[in-house]
């Protein structure tokens, strides 16, 4: 039978707090009587996480698994997770147990009964170091509601709830998991909605991000922006700047032609100008094949979301 809710959850040296977390999820799947699969990604972990999840799966038939061949990154493992979701709603959590199960009722209802393709939570009260982390995340979300036009609070955080329709819409790969709320809105979804949720302090281990998630999310946010706007028609990027940039430098090149006409003792190489036109209609040349390329790529891109699998627990290829 399809489940009602599918939990996604990545994860990465956490075999201390996935049994906690499997309880509390379990406790509060039953007690609102939902049929529900949580899918546990480990993303190359190098202590015993596997051995855990493995041992809940036997334990709770509900609970499946993905084991990468190594680390690949957050965005890795939700995408494997999206794919084999079956649940009408999907909720991704940290296996950190920041996140509270306590939320997921809540977020499954405004799916099914407000009808929002997206819920993203919203950390109003953190428990992490102000300087190191609330700061520069407040600053990295501030400028992505300005460039992306998403009123989210917290567009990092990792407790969400989508629409399956949603999940199966969009691709995640490299970084972007930083931008899930702005693929689906590219992918036609609009109804973004927020939910405050609660943020536990870290129960076990450490933070498994650093200094440079904030340098690469700005980064990656750029990068989204240019893709969502000319992913799919580079040409149209390239070619209209490779025919500025070329226009610019024929024109000059007619201004000096007219003027060694007027003056035929003129040197047009002595000019700089000359030197100026040449360079810019060489770039726009550039500009131009660039382009042509970029489109060639895009009609003809491989799978880039293609990683080494190394176990499965629970999942079939039917459940993909």
């Amino acid at each position: 039978m399809k489940p009602d809710i599918s939990i996604i959850i990545p994860l990465f040296n956490e075999e201390e707090s996935l049994p906690e977390l499997a309880d509390w999820i379990e406790r509060v799947c039953n007690e609102h009587g939902y049929l529900y699969e949580v899918i546990m990604i480990d993303d190359g972990s190098t202590d015993d996480s596997w051995k855990v999840v493995h041992d809940l799966s036997t334990q709770n038939k509900n609970i499946k698994g993905i084991k990468f061949q190594r680390n690949y990154g957050k965005s890795a493992a939700l995408n494997e997770g999206f794919k084999a979701a079956k649940g009408n709603v999907v909720i991704t959590m940290d296996a950190d147990l920041q996140d509270s199960p306590d939320e997921i009722p809540e977020l499954y209802r405004m799916i099914m009964a407000e009808g929002f393709d997206l819920v993203s939570g919203w950390k109003k009260v953190r428990h992490d170091n102000t300087f190191t982390k609330n700061l520069p995340s407040k600053l990295y979300n501030a400028v992505n509601r300005k460039v992306s036009g998403i009123k989210l609070h917290d567009m990092n955080c990792g407790l969400k709830a989508y629409r399956k329709k949603v999940v199966k819409s969009i691709e995640v790969y490299g970084e972007m998991h930083r931008f899930i709320p702005v693929l689906a809105k590219w992918a036609g979804f609009r109804k973004i909605g927020e939910k405050v949720v609660v943020h536990q302090a870290r129960k076990y281990g450490v933070s498994k991000f650093g200094w440079e998630r904030f340098i690469n999310g700005f980064l990656d946010l750029l990068s989204i922006q240019f893709i969502s706007r000319f992913g799919k028609k580079p040409m149209h990027f390239f070619g209209s700047l490779g025919t500025f940039t070329f226009l610019v430098g024929f024109g000059m090149i007619v201004y000096l032609v007219v003027q060694k006409i007027i003056d035929p003792e003129t040197f047009l190489t002595n000019r700089p100008h000359f030197y100026i036109a040449l360079t810019s209609m060489i770039l726009g040349t550039l500009f131009f094949v660039t382009g042509f390329i970029a489109e060639l790529v895009s009609r003809s891109a491989a799978d880039r979301n293609h990683y080494l699998i190394e176990e499965k627990l629970g999942l079939t290829t039917n459940d993909e």
